[in-house]
């Protein structure tokens, strides 16, 4: 069964107008003047601690003083000599659980340097100038396969193509750009940002992009490695978790990450889909997406359903904090027991859990809400170990991003870590210095 069997599942609840309003820049950009005050009231730490939070290291006092002394573009370049999708990372970062959380200024005072958005200031003026900032070395005669054009791959990529090697940049799906193209809230990333950025990080040369072509079913690995010097897989996660319940054939329960990408691509937000009442399952930044772009598009209750205490969701303060002024509910410390409905979702039932001895268990007492849409936001998982050691049910690395096979290096949300943009971009990065390594050596 499909939405349009949903009688209450439907497009235009809001005039579009209302929606592109709703769906405008989370943080407007800075303009010169709003920048400079803001960089004035950095201390330029020595040792600065929000360097150490920041998983690329960039030297971020150093690039707040270039634009506190009118040197936009040479901050930028120090931005992205570590970070080449800082422009993205900018926007969707969660800065208030790391740069700027161990900001001093937020210690003092509760109110840290705006950090994301100056960095978004010093990468937006630059990425404007028609020339890319970055030169690539002589050739050196290598080739190397990058698997997933995620912020992983194109770290990655981008990386290898400045040492000189030449990339093939292999996509699964028919667009580049992995989960900031398909999986991050409309409002943080506007305008077609991401498109965007990624035009300008293949100007560097030396990468070729071949979308459609997914490992496992258009691409070998095996013959991968035969054909390429290395490989670096940056896959991600393509499967997503079961709620562990049954939900027979019922329409109205579906995917979060696949609602998400969904309304990334749509041409008319008017025109997509939504229930009047939603609720998502979940407490990760997924959950919160969906749950806010619900609300924004015009469903009118909205309901976050977590089975743990609040503080342990994965989603930051300051995302549950959002979620609730746009009007979402957020429950905590309940879990799905069953979806009630007749052909279409009607109900989800909720039981109440407590941590026993350490361990989630149910009260057994329940709840019903009403619901004609349902969001599984529960966690993503590896399609296929395609035979690599595992830790986690991820790729298992050592080192930069060495797996258990010869020769291949891998990155991003597939491997152990935290599932951030600008760790994926960290770890395609540090593989890509590694790779180069191996092979000049």
């Amino acid at each position: 069964m499909t939405r349009q069997d949903a009688p209450q599942i439907a497009a235009g609840r809001l005039p579009a107008g209302e929606i592109e309003q709703n769906f405008s820049d989370l943080h407007p950009a800075y303009d010169g003047h709003e920048a400079a005050v803001a960089a004035d009231r950095c201390y330029f730490c020595y040792d600065a601690p929000c360097v150490t939070a920041c998983p690329t290291e960039i030297d971020i006092p150093l690039f707040i003083r270039q634009i506190a002394t009118g040197q936009p573009d040479a901050a930028a370049r120090t931005i992205f000599e570590q970070n080449i999708l800082g422009g993205m990372c900018a926007r969707v970062c969660p800065t208030e659980t790391l740069c700027e959380e161990a900001c001093v200024r937020e210690a003092a005072e509760g109110k840290p340097v705006e950090i994301g958005r100056l960095q978004r200031h010093a990468t937006d003026g630059l990425m404007a100038r028609p020339e890319h900032p970055f030169a690539r070395a002589a050739e050196t005669g290598k080739r190397i396969a990058v698997v997933g054009a995620g912020p992983a791959g194109l770290a990655c990529a981008h990386r290898l193509a400045m040492h000189g090697h030449s990339v093939t940049l292999y996509e699964a799906r028919e667009k580049a750009g992995g989960l900031n193209e398909f999986g991050i809230a409309a409002y943080k990333t506007t305008d077609d940002f991401a498109a965007r950025e990624l035009d300008w990080l293949l100007g560097i040369g030396g990468i070729t992009l071949e979308c459609g072509k997914a490992l496992g079913r258009d691409l070998d690995l095996g013959a991968l490695r035969e054909g390429f010097d290395a490989v670096f897989l940056g896959i991600g996660l393509g499967g997503v978790n079961a709620l562990g319940i049954d939900v027979g054939e019922r329409s109205g329960v579906e995917d979060a990450v696949r609602f998400i990408a969904e309304l990334r691509q749509s041409d008319d937000l008017a025109a997509l889909p939504v229930g009047r009442h939603v609720v998502v399952i979940g407490g990760g930044m997924t959950a919160i997406d969906a749950a806010v772009q619900s609300k924004l598009l015009g469903a009118e209750f909205v309901t976050v359903a977590y089975r743990r205490e609040k503080a342990k969701m994965a989603a930051s303060g300051f995302e549950q904090d959002l979620a609730t002024s746009k009007g979402v509910q957020i429950l905590t410390n309940v879990m799905p027991v069953a979806i009630h409905g007749n052909g279409a979702v009607r109900e989800v039932e909720l039981e109440y859990t407590a941590e026993v001895d350490g361990r989630l268990t149910g009260t057994g007492e329940t709840l019903r809400l009403p619901a004609d849409q349902v969001f599984r936001a529960i966690g993503q998982v590896l399609e296929s170990d395609l035979g690599f050691e595992l830790s986690g049910g991820k790729i298992a690395v050592s080192g930069a991003g060495r797996t258990s096979v010869d020769g291949v290096w891998a990155g991003g949300d597939c491997t152990p870590g935290e599932d951030l943009t600008v760790v994926a971009v960290a770890e395609g990065r540090d593989a890509a210095e590694d790779i180069h390594a191996t092979l000049m050596a």
